[in-house]
């Protein structure tokens, strides 16, 4: 979409931006759901699952114009914020058992 003005700009990144957020909540519903089938934290902590997802946001990334690196700090940085959740969430369903 071209864009007229600046505030036209920045209205439409804000748009994008709460597309972000309602999908890095919807992401997040399922990864609350993950950790009740993960048995150990190195489940939770899944380095080879991680690997598999950046070389895919990579691969997308690249399909999609998006500078590959951005993708792959935004998405590190994600995946960081979400196991530490998740570890969490495991640490607390094991105080219960």
């Amino acid at each position: 979409m071209q864009c007229g003005s600046l505030q036209e700009v920045r209205n439409e990144i804000d748009r994008i931006d709460r597309e972000m957020i309602r999908l890095l909540a919807e992401r997040g519903g399922y990864v609350r759901q993950a950790a009740a089938f993960k048995k150990t934290m190195d489940d939770v902590k899944a380095p080879d699952r991680v690997a598999q997802v950046i070389e895919k946001v990579r691969a997308e990334a690249a399909a999609s114009g998006a500078d590959v690196n951005i993708a792959e700090a935004v998405f590190r940085t994600m995946i960081d914020g979400f196991i530490n959740a998740e570890m969490n969430e495991f640490n607390g369903k094991k105080e219960i058992e």
